[in-house]
């Protein structure tokens, strides 16, 4: 079976999750991989253009290197990224057969979507990478992507999302993501006081060196970092996911030349598609704080929906300072929102709403509510 049919017989969403199951799938197998160092990036915000940013100054320095993210936006190729640009068609499926091959069919049948691309991405990049970039799904210590041992992993800010899966509290979800470390890490710039005490017993427990990104460069290398942001034009929250690559960087004993590096930012990610057209997959509390702060006193019209299990009538509130109107977008899961919520939550904040159909020229945009939202007006934006 091709690779795209098979994934197509894997749900996406998963309402219990058996924690058991990859571990004891990548024990059969990981005879066939010869690993490249590994960097592990857990977070609940930020996790995506961190790594795209290391993975990009890695290889700046000659390096092959692989980036591995999710979720996908229009094409699964995007969750593969091998010495900058998404891996071939051919390239995935002939990875796809040979994984096949060596899994017994009952294992392969019964991996998540998420782990069987875990373990695809991995045997492409054993081939071609030295150095991996890691990025987990929503969890941390239980993570599929937590199977390989690394060499260094980096902690993004940790807000609350996933409570189902990962706890109630910003305390239990911290522990759980922090709880996959196993070496030397990074803490970047955190807006919870809960998370410095439960990284440095961590640190304490595994006897490893903890860098926080908040003191890790003095003041005139934080001038610097701050000059070259601006000419980029980075949004404050990429600008700090920006400095926590470039303390990895360091730690992993490169540099980077700001005087002729210029990234390309991860797609999606508070990227101007449209001179009036701002398209963010963020879909949290903390992604629509960090947004209101990037577009200060600017007023948009939001494009938005929203999965159930999400805090949208905090989101909406967050948000409310900028929104001049809200158009709700149709987006195609079953986990999405009834609009009749979105209605009623938009109205207590006295936001005017209805839905979406097409954008105007003279108006500004901001379409934010996750990938699924960016995906579906991406397709009717190719369709006009």
């Amino acid at each position: 079976m091709q690779l795209q049919s098979f994934l197509e017989t894997k749900p996406l969403f998963y309402d219990v999750i058996d924690y058991a199951r990859m571990p004891q799938t990548y024990e059969s197998i990981q005879s066939h991989f010869t690993l490249p160092k590994i960097i592990h990036l857990v977070g609940t915000n930020g996790k995506g253009t961190t790594g795209r940013f290391l993975a990009q100054m890695l290889r700046a320095n000659g390096l092959h290197v692989g980036h591995y993210t999710s979720p996908h936006i229009l094409k699964f190729n995007e969750r593969i990224w091998l010495d900058g640009s998404d891996v071939d068609d051919a390239t995935l499926e002939q990875a796809h057969q040979e994984l096949l091959s060596w899994l017994e069919p009952s294992m392969a049948e019964a991996l998540s979507y998420f782990e069987y691309t875990t373990l695809l991405a991995i045997s492409i990049f054993c081939k071609r990478c030295d150095y991996v970039v890691f990025e987990a799904g929503l969890g941390g210590e239980y993570d599929a992507t937590n199977v390989f041992p690394k060499c260094l992993s980096i902690i993004t800010p940790i807000g609350l999302d996933h409570q189902a899966f990962l706890g109630e509290s910003i305390e239990e979800i911290a522990q759980t993501k922090i709880n996959s470390v196993t070496t030397d890490f990074v803490l970047a710039k955190q807006y919870s006081p809960k998370i410095l005490p439960i990284a440095t017993r961590k640190a304490q427990e595994i006897d490893s060196h903890l860098y926080c990104v908040e003191d890790f460069f003095d003041s005139k290398a934080c001038l610097e970092l701050d000059a070259y942001a601006l000419e980029l034009g980075l949004p404050l929250y990429l600008q700090e996911n920006f400095k926590t690559a470039l303390c990895a960087l360091k730690i992993l004993g490169y540099d980077c030349d700001l005087k002729t590096f210029f990234p390309s930012v991860l797609q999606g990610r508070c990227q101007k598609i449209l001179p009036n057209v701002t398209i963010d997959v963020g879909h949290n509390v903390m992604a629509a704080e960090a947004l209101k702060k990037s577009l200060g006193e600017k007023k948009v019209i939001l494009v938005y929906n929203s999965y159930k299990d999400k805090d949208f009538k905090v989101i909406l509130e967050t948000l409310k300072p900028i929104i001049e109107e809200i158009l709700v977008i149709e987006i195609d899961s079953p986990r999405a929102a009834a609009k009749s919520d979105l209605y009623d939550a938009a109205r207590a904040l006295t936001l005017p709403i209805s839905s979406f159909f097409a954008i105007q020229k003279n108006k500004e945009y901001l379409v934010f509510g996750s990938f699924s939202v960016v995906e579906a007006f991406l397709k009717v934006l190719c369709e006009k």
